[in-house]
């Protein structure tokens, strides 16, 4: 199953409408979705995808 970096803690959105995407833990930004990226660059799914916390809980 794809990682979803919508809910991943590394994942942001940028104010850059090239590339409105952005993963803090590789640290770039993109079109895509970062994990689409780097599976496509490494052959591997991310590695370093984290849930993000929703407020108020804690994992």
């Amino acid at each position: 199953m794809p990682v979803n970096c919508f809910k991943c803690r590394h994942f942001f959105t940028t104010w850059d409408a090239r590339n409105p995407r952005g993963c803090k833990a590789y640290g770039f930004k993109t079109k895509e979705l970062p994990s689409v990226v780097v599976k496509r660059s490494s052959g591997m799914e991310c590695l370093k995808f984290e849930p993000k916390q929703v407020e108020g809980h804690r994992r």
